[in-house]
């Protein structure tokens, strides 16, 4: 059920590794690369609550309820991710980020439903944890793409002003291909249950049907969110916050602060570029290895505290860029940023999964995405005035306040509500998780 979040992966790395890229590419100055990036948390504020509150209310006896989104997704965000190396201005650019990001979207929330839909309660941890494993290696080859091209395959990573380099392009071609290939397997693999009471339903389903129905029940649920999802709110707007500033500042940042050009038709400029790349495939390994060990820690500890721990590793990582000269060196930052990667992927999710209603687990999914994507809004209206006003044109400072963001967000964990907690045991029988979930329901009037 989660190897399509692999080449939905694909996706997601080339886009954060490369956009900038792209957008400077194309004439956009430093300082209003973050405003360029809005697209992606617009389109995330728009489509995936909407695309939740749809999927609860879909149901095909051959396609089951999410997996018609799955497949609807990847043919679109396939064909942008092949088109996007063709744009040749800004505006196509920042135009193609829409459609790419809209399409990921779409494929992208229900597999976080998915999950919640299948496993029991004492699985989720591991469920979510497996998922962020796909996310792993998938963001790892698909961020590792540019530079495979440049220094495997030959393909040469500078091109005139105004113009993608070829490994840039192939890297995307490749992606598009791959993304489709893995949701295709979830799509054609994966078993989804019917509704338990089709009527019921189906009556629902009347009662609330519509587009616009679905858009306002989507922006209303934010004054209706269970204790849980309120205090994980502001944890995911803090560490979200952090991710944004690396991915719209990293390629700025180590191109000038560490490689010393912003002159991106160099042969220098490129190489610290393809650099990057390697970063984020390095954070995303680390996240994958780590997340098959977070279900360990959490019963050691337990989620919050897991959580707490992970995010402090993750901002000491970004800060510590700032100190930073040998390129060689900053793979140990990205050690950290893994770790933190790991976690907010999964850790989050499984708390809130305990927290919410079965009959509206992609609703309210779609839901908290809110609360990654209003902070993704605030760094792209905000941290270009930091960068030039503040820092003095100094990206590298702008990473150490996301640094400063995720520790923040680690804290604040400590104050979250988990009805769920990891501690018990994960080799419950049948007749024994039933119980535990009646015992939930009655402890946790949200369940």
């Amino acid at each position: 059920m989660s190897f399509g979040f692999l080449g939905i992966q694909f996706g997601f790395a080339l886009q954060n590794g490369n956009m900038s890229r792209i957008f400077e590419t194309m004439g956009a100055q430093e300082d209003k690369l973050a405003f360029l990036w809005i697209a992606a948390p617009t389109t995330g504020l728009l489509v995936q609550p909407i695309i939740g509150y749809l999927s609860d209310r879909t149901w095909s006896p051959r396609w089951g309820r999410r997996r018609p989104f799955f497949l609807i997704g990847a043919i679109l965000a396939s064909l942008a991710l092949i088109v996007m190396p063709h744009v040749s201005a800004l505006w196509m650019a920042a135009g193609m980020l829409w459609i790419m990001d809209s399409s990921i979207n779409i494929s992208m929330e229900p597999f976080r439903a998915l999950v919640g839909d299948l496993l029991p309660s004492n699985q989720r941890t591991a469920g979510f944890g497996f998922q962020t494993f796909f996310i792993g290696i998938g963001a790892v080859v698909g961020s590792l793409l540019p530079y495979i091209y440049t220094n495997w395959l030959h393909f040469s990573n500078v091109a005139p002003a105004g113009q993608i380099a070829p490994s840039l392009k192939y890297a995307f071609y490749t992606g598009g291909i791959v993304y489709f290939i893995a949701v295709a397997w979830t799509v054609f693999t994966t078993k989804e249950y019917p509704p338990v009471d089709m009527a019921e339903f189906e009556a629902e389903k009347r009662r609330t049907a519509g587009f616009w129905n679905g858009v306002k029940e989507s922006f209303a649920g934010i004054a209706d969110m269970p204790r849980t999802m309120r205090q994980l709110a502001v944890v995911q707007f803090f560490s979200w916050l952090a991710l944004f500033s690396m991915w719209i500042y990293a390629t700025p940042a180590i191109t000038s602060h560490i490689y010393h050009t912003s002159d991106t038709t160099s042969k220098l400029y490129n190489e610290g570029a393809d650099w990057v790349n390697v970063c984020f495939s390095v954070y995303n390994g680390v996240s994958a290895l780590a997340a098959l060990a977070l279900p360990a820690v959490a019963r050691a500890t337990s989620r919050r505290v897991t959580h707490l721990i992970c995010l402090t590793a993750g901002g000491l990582g970004l800060i510590s860029i700032y100190f930073i000269q040998n390129p060689q060196m900053l793979l140990v930052s990205m050690i950290g940023v893994g770790i933190a990667w790991a976690s907010i992927l999964s850790i989050p999710y499984a708390m809130l999964a305990g927290a919410l209603p079965s009959n509206k687990m992609g609703y309210y999914m779609g839901v908290f995405n809110f609360f990654i994507v209003l902070p993704q809004m605030l760094a792209s209206v905000t941290l270009g005035f930091f960068t030039k006003q503040v820092f003095g044109g100094n990206s590298a400072l702008t990473l150490v306040l996301g640094g400063c963001s995720m520790i923040l967000s680690g804290l604040l964990t400590l104050r979250v509500h988990d009805a769920d907690d990891i501690r018990l045991p994960n080799n419950l029988t049948p007749a024994e998780n039933l119980a535990y979930e009646a015992s939930l329901a009655d402890a946790n009037p949200n369940v």
